[in-house]
């Protein structure tokens, strides 16, 4: 049934339970067919109040910080897969209470853990498993920003670094290279880990296969990727595959839906300014960058129509996006609707990853240290809905 959004005040985000169910059915129907563990991670979805849909399919998910992985423990119920770029004395031991399996960035940090992880599973509680990111130096992404096999990423351990020789006691493998990519572009990345870790493989009980497998985009080859799977699966018999995709759990799910508050003209150039902001509201509109796509605009532009860039609300000079083609002059009162807007979107305007904002402290004249805000868990959580 399609809502009646009309009458909501913009600008306003919404997500659609028909559409997050798509999505749903489709992962687990790779999950059935390949015997892969598929997991959520938070940084692209942590809207725990959807969270009553995702525990019907049972999919466990991925941590990268002391928040989301509260979120897991509390809002799904289970235990986190936890990788973070790098743990201290101070959060290891709460990564271990509520992790299933433990990811390090480089050997250094497993050194430094390993006796703690042991002394907790020689403890009688639930057994941690300790895996370490790998390199496999095979780049898919054209954007540098998400590129995590650039030259000089500060990701994973290259094979030469390990010489041939996995540290004592890791139980997996990580590797994660891909963004908003293809099932071919899995298959390179698979050749190349296979090619530098080959030997190592099956000394370990998984192979975490990471993010990035968008297979709920329209013309992902799903075949190919449960091909892909199976095919590892049967040359690796032993080993437990596990995949963490961020958008494709939540892609096409949600809009946001904005108003145009002014039409401005400067130099020829004319700015729809909306009632949201692209800085504020879309800030991967201007990391990455990209434009969205726009309901009620053409499907190209084409200046034989009205065209315009679109302008937020807010004071950054940067602040606009565009341009798009109506059939229409726009006037103040015109509503837009902003597709794709639930995936990432939402953790990149409160807290990305669940990273704590920093203390806010004031240094008193007279030598005082003053805390104005100390941020918490119940912030992260609570800005999430």
């Amino acid at each position: 049934m399609i809502p009646d959004i009309s009458s909501l005040p913009t600008p306003f985000c919404i997500v659609y339970e028909d559409k997050i169910r798509r999505n749903l059915d489709l992962i687990d129907s790779v999950r059935r067919r390949t015997g892969a563990e598929i997991i959520m991670a938070f940084k692209a979805n942590a809207l725990w109040r959807t969270f009553d849909i995702f525990r019907e399919y049972g999919f466990r998910s991925t941590a990268s910080s002391i928040n989301e992985m509260r979120l897991g423990n509390d809002e799904l119920g289970h235990r986190v897969h936890a990788y973070c770029p790098a743990y201290t004395p101070a959060t290891i031991g709460e990564y271990i209470d509520g992790s299933s399996h433990i990811t390090f960035n480089s050997v250094d940090q497993y050194l430094r853990f390993k006796k703690d992880i042991e002394a907790h599973n020689a403890s009688g509680g639930h057994h941690v498993s300790p895996g370490l990111r790998v390199n496999p130096q095979c780049s898919v992404i054209e954007t540098d920003i998400y590129n995590p096999a650039l030259p000089g990423s500060r990701f994973g351990v290259t094979a030469e670094m390990l010489g041939g020789k996995l540290p004592e006691g890791i139980e997996g493998l990580h590797f994660h290279q891909l963004c908003e990519s293809t099932s071919y572009d899995l298959a390179k990345v698979l050749e190349a880990f296979e090619s530098q870790f080959g030997d190592m493989i099956d000394q370990v009980k998984w192979v975490n296969m990471g993010g990035g497998h968008l297979m709920t985009r329209d013309g992902y080859d799903v075949e190919h990727l449960v091909e892909l799977l199976n095919g590892f699966k049967q040359r690796h018999p032993g080993v437990q595959v596990i995949m963490e995709p961020g958008s494709a759990f939540t892609w096409r799910t949600g809009d946001l839906i904005t108003s145009v508050v002014d039409v401005v003209e400067n130099q020829g150039v004319k700015t729809a300014i909306i009632d949201a902001s692209f800085a504020c509201h879309m800030p991967d509109t201007l990391e990455m960058p990209y434009q969205p796509l726009i309901t009620e605009s053409r499907s190209e532009v084409d200046t034989a129509f009205p065209t315009y860039r679109l302008g937020g609300n807010s004071c950054l000079s940067g602040d606009y996006v565009g341009d798009w083609s109506f059939d229409a002059p726009l006037k103040a009162g015109d509503r837009l609707t902003l597709e794709d807007m639930n995936h990432y979107t939402t953790v990149k305007t409160t807290m990305f990853n669940g990273l704590q904002h920093p203390d806010i402290v004031l240094a008193r004249s007279n030598g005082d240290i003053e805390y104005l805000r100390r941020f918490t868990y119940e912030d992260y959580r609570n800005r999430m809905c």
